[in-house]
């Protein structure tokens, strides 16, 4: 039984943790569209969790996770498993995924709170009271 539990961090902590952690990959789980033309974190690989045109569920998410992750060889006796960080938007659909991961058998597995953008602030505006984007750390746009 898989006694994993999918773990918080801030923007900052994930960035501090890529930086800390060179085994460690970010995962933007969010649309194409989102990832070309909103921005992503700068080295994010991106596997989205839902997407155009259907907007279903990726059936193929944990599989593909699980091939970057090389399979689980990048685990050690000593040091565990990498860390999979994921970021969507505001930290929801990241949330969904990192629960099916864990549900799959990851075991170290982090949520990016706020996300890329933020929640929406009183003006309907994301990027304006908090995410990575919000937060400065490095981030680019097709």
């Amino acid at each position: 039984m898989n006694e994993a539990q999918l773990k918080t961090l801030t923007p900052q902590q994930a960035w501090q943790l890529l930086q800390d952690d060179p085994r460690a990959v970010l995962v933007d789980v969010r649309s194409n569209m989102e990832f070309l033309f909103v921005g992503h974190p700068k080295g994010a690989v991106h596997i989205p969790w839902i997407d155009e045109p259907d907007w279903e569920i990726n059936p193929n998410f944990v599989r593909q996770v699980r091939e970057l992750m090389l399979g689980g060889v990048i685990c050690s006796n000593e040091e565990g498993c990498a860390p999979v960080i994921l970021i969507c938007r505001s930290g929801k659909r990241s949330l969904e995924a990192g629960r099916a991961l864990i549900e799959k058998g990851f075991t170290n597995v982090f949520n990016v709170s706020d996300g890329f953008e933020g929640e929406l602030d009183e003006q309907h505006h994301r990027s304006s009271l908090g995410g990575w984007r919000y937060e400065e750390l490095p981030w680019e746009q097709c």
